[in-house]
Order: C-alpha cells, then sequence, then structure tokens
C-alpha cells in the first residue's frame, strides 16, 4: 500500500460511520413512505456517486462472464441487506436497527466457511457465539411488538454479512472494488422500481428532502469508507465503523428523544467488544 496512513485512515473511517449514522436518522425522519421507495432513493443517489468515482478511477467498467452470476447474487444480497436495515430502522431504535446491522462481520464468518470455505479460528468462533449473546439482549425475543422489526434488522446484519463475503471472492478474482459499487447501486435501484410501483406514496416536499439527505449521507459513508481503505487495509482499521452506533444513539436522543433501555446497552457493549477482541486477535496473529 504505497499510499499507507493509518491515521488518515482512521479519520475516513470516522467519517464514514457519521455519514451512515446520519442516512439512518433521516431514514427514519422521512416518516411512513415505504420502505422500498426510501432505499430506491438511496441507491439512485449512490448509482450516480458510484458512476462518477468509477469513471474517475479509471477501473474496469467490465466484468468477465464468471463473476457476473455472483455479482448478481452480491447486489441482490446487499439490496436486501439495506431494505432490512431500513425497516429495522424505521420500526425500531435506530441505535438498535445500527448495532444489529453491524451483526454482518460475524455472520460473514459463517458465510466465509459456507461460500469460500475459509477456516474460522477458535477465537472467531467463541467471539460469534457470544455477539450472538449480545445480539439476543438487542433483540429481546418474545418482548413485546419490536422482536419482528428486530428480527427483520437482524436479517439485514446476515444479508449484509453474505454480500460482503462475496466482494471478498469478486475481489479476489480480480474485478475492480468500485465497479461492485456501482454494479450494486445500479442492480437495487433498478430491480426496486417493480417494488415502488405497486406501492408507490408521493412524498411531502420535507419527506423528499430527507430522501435526498439520507442519499447524501450514504454518499458521504461510502466514500469515506473507499478512502479510507485506500489508506490503510481493513483489518487494521474497520473496528472504528462500530463508532456509527454511537452517533446513531446520539442522534437518536438529540432529534427523537430516544433512550436505548438497559437490555440494548448491555447487548451493545458484548458485541462491540467481541469485535474489538476478534481485531485484536486478528492483527497479532499476522
Amino acid at each position: 500500500m504505497n499510499n499507507y496512513n493509518k491515521k488518515i485512515g482512521i479519520l475516513y473511517i470516522l467519517g464514514a460511520a457519521f455519514g451512515f449514522a446520519l442516512m439512518g436518522l433521516f431514514v427514519r425522519l422521512a416518516g411512513d413512505l415505504p420502505t422500498f421507495e426510501k432505499a430506491f432513493f438511496r441507491n439512485l443517489i449512490a448509482a450516480f456517486v458510484a458512476f462518477f468515482m468509477l469513471m474517475k478511477s479509471g477501473g474496469s467498467k467490465s466484468v468477465s462472464g464468471k463473476n457476473l452470476g455472483i455479482l448478481v447474487l452480491r447486489s441482490a444480497c446487499g439490496m436486501a441487506g439495506i431494505i432490512c436495515n431500513f425497516y429495522a430502522i424505521d420500526h425500531m431504535n435506530i441505535a438498535d436497527a445500527t448495532i444489529l446491522n453491524k451483526m454482518s462481520p460475524f455472520f460473514a464468518i459463517l458465510a466465509g466457511f459456507l461460500i469460500l470455505k475459509e477456516k474460522a479460528g477458535a477465537v472467531d468462533i467463541i467471539a460469534t457465539v457470544i455477539a450472538f449473546i449480545g445480539m439476543i439482549f438487542v433483540a429481546k425475543p418474545g418482548v413485546g411488538f419490536t422482536f419482528f422489526p428486530a428480527l427483520i434488522g437482524i436479517t439485514g446484519g446476515m444479508m449484509a454479512g453474505i454480500a460482503y463475503t462475496l466482494v471478498r471472492k469478486l475481489t479476489g478474482n480480480g474485478v475492480n472494488g468500485m465497479f461492485i459499487v456501482f454494479f450494486f447501486s445500479c442492480f437495487s435501484t433498478i430491480a426496486g422500481i417493480p417494488f415502488i410501483a405497486m406501492n408507490y406514496v408521493s412524498p411531502s416536499l420535507i419527506q423528499l428532502t430527507m430522501l435526498v439527505l439520507a442519499g447524501c449521507g450514504a454518499m458521504i459513508g461510502q466514500i469515506c469508507i473507499t478512502k479510507a481503505y485506500s489508506y490503510a487495509p481493513a483489518k487494521e482499521i474497520a473496528i472504528y465503523d462500530y463508532t456509527q452506533v454511537i452517533y446513531s444513539a446520539l442522534l437518536g436522543f438529540v432529534f427523537m428523544q430516544q433512550i436505548p433501555d438497559r437490555f440494548s446497552v448491555i447487548g451493545y457493549i458484548i458485541i462491540i467488544s467481541m469485535a474489538v477482541v476478534k481485531w485484536i486477535y486478528n492483527n497479532k496473529s499476522e
């Protein structure tokens, strides 16, 4: 990595976490619009941004046939992950929805074993099991009407984990990273049109503004995270992405007076602690 600079990489990933936290806030503030409609605006803006970044990077703008099926599957999983995440954001505390989405690295360990035949180490397995216990504290099975949105949020984290695993396979096959982002954004935008047509709700000016701001938040997050990994490898700085949970909790409190309950806070601590354990172990084992 010729331009290696860990400190700048950390700053960018902190910026990415804040951008995605803003996205979640504005998705919630957009009100009772259909989830597919919210996802469409997010993906549409991301598609334009990814296109210009792809042009600027001069990366490959085509893909071989053997990778096309993987690209479609990655995009479908990523789209499902976003829709599930947006549904959870709309129906539960946004910090809870965020931490459930951040279970994706642990689901990626399982997906890596099933898809890439990667063997997980003992530390990864133990950390994943304990993180799942933390997830239960956040989801609170059987506690009122909040469990169903939590289950959808968990599904979103699982879909994101599978998508990240497929990204590793694609980049390992030589597919340009920015092309993957562009393909995913276009796929999600086009695939979402039939669902919007079936249940379109005309947004008010305020709602439309919130949707555009949500797309801008996602754009900031995507640009910053791409820049972050150009300065330092993911294994060194990805842990800082969990600051999104803190940002989401603060934004939820300031703008919606949301306060996570004690069970959720216990879950946050468990999940983030296991992410830190994994991060420390993986860096020491290199």
